[in-house]
């Protein structure tokens, strides 16, 4: 595309190369004009225009090439178009045609092959490294190689041919596009496809069709196995798998079930208030699935203390509402399977709708608080079966405070042999544990030692020696399904079960929320160890996978199960490498169901307690590490959150804790995305580079007559609110941190070219359009000239939205869109100076 020349220059009639490029420079001032003086803050006057310095000159020296959106000299051959006989691969410097056709590709070189293009664009012959900022690159438009256009300014690059001869370049649109084939550029001579492929075609999304051009370009096969591997992460490990990672597997599945299949009995039993099989149902349904869809192998799922007391605090809200009894246990199970197929369904439907962003929302503080009082709440709850008070009346489903109150004051009821079988038990497993941690570095062989399925074995065998059930300890009893058949089915969501729908939604939502940030956090503390290469983490097939596995688990009414990192970690210590530890996990659980459930009868509920108790221990443990950082570092926002949620968890429910924290949480995340973030810039003395001039006010310089506004955020409805008001508070104190009480501390006259820098601006909505352009409408109407550096290409969104709103037309054209803050000020210098008659001739 032939150069053309800007409106505001005036016509000639020389056609000598030497006349052309002077002409095209005439409104870049090669000497500076002294109309544009640059000052300190030290040396900024008062509002009456006295100064405590004399202002220097700005430019010193001659004023660098141009920027590289300014047209290419134009001499010799080149002087209408550049065009490359090969396109060139992307370097770390710019270079003339000459040298850069035939460029050796390196580690830098882009994913596209052997058919790269270089969409910088070339501002001059030689190395190109000048500029306020480093260059941005243009939107290339039309196909992959076609000329390279910004706001009026001809491309360096385009994909005719010149009069030199050169030829034109091979277009990406097979690279870049969704058809992948044919032999010509308007795909006539593509072959017919088949109803199988168009039905392919229509099923797959976008990014996967650019990605079976890009395998065609490569020579990769492109098949549908291949993507629903990804999604099914089973046919990556299962063909990779041997026997060699089977031992390790057995053994890691082995251990995890010691421990924690009698924790399984003790969640449901003594924090969600079901049946005790239900909590071993979720080891054997939710693992199977979550081996099958995870993307996490060394994950292990299963119930957790958080999610199976908030289970049990519904199924107490139920009771109070006067819908069953205590002992029924039908009853308890059925919505122990709604809650469990509501926070499942909602996983689910959050995975398909790609809301795996969400890990991001709660806060570490919200999650700290929030697992603390949760600890809190269970060592308070499980103090009352340690110590023989069960059977005590008058407690009801009260507050952890008023739990203590009950305790303290039915001391002298304490059951002796109780409270020393549960302290025993904790003292054993809490001394077991530290051993371990010490012991483990130097002998990593004692992560095998399952201590808590040993105690748990011997209490219950000392239980039936002793028979310490006539002694007033209460043991597990028989274990059997509510409903008296194993594996009952029940489809959760029926019209009968609506009244348990609606009362466990909004629990059920907090469950899903923090089940998923807990598996989030484990799953990414464990990723990089997994001897499939294949399988990539992902939060969104994260949320599909658990959701999956809830939604069916809940069918045989099991317990909520997330991923646990405690587990997980003991899961891989012990030599777990693949997804196969879940499903031998999940046939050893069964096997207890099937063979073993008679042999828990005689299980200590003091023991149970006391497992729970270990697990309180360990959520609260972290908190005190917690509090000290966030004192060393003064953020008193973050200890005030986790207070809050504390106090009101302990004094009040588990239910307004959440309530307040998820609350509060939200609300830090609206605040803080709805704060613009624009910064006023001086220019670094000697260079023409631009700071942020609130970091450091005394070593900047300051453009008279100019005020740089960076936005350095994309625009949309959240965040453009305040930006008409914090960009007056710039206009009348030159920072955002004044107060709005303080009189005018700025000039008016230093505001009379306004220079935005949108480098940051990479998306644009309808609300922040409009307000961008009720800004500039504004600075026009008040005869302040804007300028815009750095602006997106004209084919980009962004540009496109500039375009239909009038914007670029109200700041005068294409013509003030320019590529750095420097050329900006030149540009100011021109029109300032046409207007008192400098330039025009």
């Amino acid at each position: 595309m032939p150069y053309t020349r800007p409106n505001h220059l005036p016509p000639t009639s020389s056609s000598s190369p030497e006349s052309a490029t002077a002409q095209r420079d005439s409104h870049v001032p090669v000497h500076p004009s002294g109309l544009r003086q640059s000052f300190t803050a030290a040396s900024y006057g008062s509002l009456d225009g006295t100064a405590a310095q004399q202002p220097r000159d700005s430019r010193q020296e001659d004023s660098p090439p141009l920027s590289p959106r300014s047209p290419p000299a134009l001499t010799g051959s080149n002087a209408d178009v550049y065009a490359y006989s090969d396109l060139t691969v992307a370097g770390p410097s710019l270079q003339t045609p000459s040298t850069c056709i035939h460029e050796a590709a390196t580690e830098s070189t882009a994913l596209l092959g052997k058919t790269v293009i270089d969409f910088r664009e070339q501002a001059h012959e030689g190395p190109c490294n000048h500029g306020t900022f480093s260059p941005r690159p243009g939107s290339p438009t039309g196909s992959g190689a076609g000329a390279l256009l910004d706001y009026g300014f001809p491309a360096s690059h385009t994909d005719t041919e010149s009069d030199s001869g050169s030829v034109e370049p091979p277009s990406t649109d097979g690279v870049l596009g969704g058809s992948g084939g044919g032999s010509g550029r308007d795909g006539k001579n593509q072959r017919p496809k088949s109803w199988k492929r168009q039905l392919t075609a229509r099923m797959k999304s976008k990014k996967m069709s650019t990605s079976s051009a890009l395998a065609q370009q490569h020579g990769v096969k492109d098949s549908t196995l291949m993507y629903l591997s990804y999604y099914m992460p089973v046919l990556v490990w299962a063909p990779e798998y041997s026997w060699a990672y089977f031992k390790g597997d057995f053994v890691a599945a082995l251990t995890v079930a010691g421990m924690y299949v009698p924790m399984a009995l003790s969640l449901a039993a003594n924090l969600a208030h079901v049946p005790p099989i239900h909590g071993l149902y979720s080891f054997v349904f939710n693992p199977l699935v979550y081996a099958l869809l995870g993307s996490c192998p060394s994950m292990i799922v299963g119930p957790e203390a958080a999610g199976s007391l908030l289970v049990g605090t519904v199924i107490k809200a139920s009771v109070d509402l006067g819908r069953g009894g205590d002992d029924d246990d039908v009853l308890h199970a059925t919505i122990c399977g709604v809650i469990a197929g509501t926070a499942g369904a909602m996983v689910l439907a959050a995975g398909v709708a790609r809301l795996g962003f969400l890990d991001s929302v709660l806060s570490r503080p919200f999650l700290r608080g929030f697992i603390s009082a949760i600890g809190v709440v269970i060592a308070v709850d499980q103090l009352i079966p340690e110590l023989g008070l069960s059977h005590v009346q008058g407690i009801g489903h009260a507050s952890s405070v008023d739990k203590m109150r009950f305790i303290l004051s039915n001391l002298d009821k304490v059951h002796g042999l109780t409270f020393a079988v549960a302290g025993t038990s904790f003292l054993v497993i809490m001394v077991c544990r530290e051993l371990k941690r010490r012991l483990q570095p130097r002998y990593p062989g004692v992560a095998y030692v399952p201590d808590r399925f040993l105690v748990v074995v011997f209490s219950a065998f000392l239980a039936y020696y002793f028979e310490w059930e006539k002694a007033g300890v209460s043991v597990l009893g028989k274990v059997e399904a509510a409903s008296g058949h194993l594996f009952a089915f029940r489809w959760p969501f029926q019209l009968s079960h609506i009244t348990y729908i609606r009362d466990a939604m909004g629990t059920s939502f907090l469950i899903a929320l923090l089940g998923f940030f807990e598996s989030s956090v484990a799953a990414k503390s464990l990723v990089g160890h997994e001897p499939f290469a294949g399988i990539q983490l992902s939060p969104n097939r994260e949320l599909v996978a658990l959701g999956a596995a809830n939604l069916i688990g809940s069918c045989f009414m099991s317990l909520p199960a997330f991923g646990g990192y405690g587990r997980s970690k003991v899961n891989q210590s012990t030599g777990g490498k693949s997804p196969m530890a879940s499903i031998l996990l999940a046939f050893l659980t069964l096997i207890c169901i099937l063979f073993l459930l008679p042999w828990f009868y005689y299980l200590p509920k003091p023991v149970l307690s006391s497992l729970i108790s270990v697990v309180a221990w360990s959520l609260i443990e972290e908190c005190p590490h917690d509090i000290l950082f966030f004192l060393r570092i003064r953020a008193w926002e973050e200890l005030g959150l986790m207070l809050i949620i504390l106090l009101a968890t302990i004094f009040y429910s588990l239910t307004l804790g959440m309530a307040i924290g998820v609350g509060l949480s939200l609300l830090q995340v609206i605040r803080h995305a709805t704060r613009p973030r624009i910064q006023i810039l001086g220019r670094i003395p000697g260079t023409n580079r631009f700071e942020n001039a609130e970091a450091n006010p005394d070593r900047l310089e300051f453009i008279e007559g100019c005020l740089i506004v960076k936005i350095p955020e994309p625009l949309t409805f959240a965040n453009t609110g305040e930006l008409k008001s914090r960009l007056r508070r710039l206009e009348l104190y030159g920072t955002s941190l004044a107060h709005p009480a303080l009189p005018r501390l700025r000039r008016e006259d230093s505001n009379k070219n306004i220079i935005f820098d949108i480098h940051g601006v990479t998306s644009l909505d309808g609300s922040g359009t409009q307000v961008l352009e009720e800004i500039v409408r504004g600075y026009r109407a008040r005869g302040v000239r804007v300028f815009f550096s750095r602006g997106p290409g004209t084919e980009s969104q962004v540009g496109e939205l500039l375009r239909r709103s009038g914007i670029v037309d109200l700041v005068g054209g294409e013509d003030h869109f320019v590529d750095d803050v420097h050329d900006a000020l030149k540009l100011s210098e021109v029109e300032e100076g046409g207007e008192i008659g400098v330039v025009g001739q």
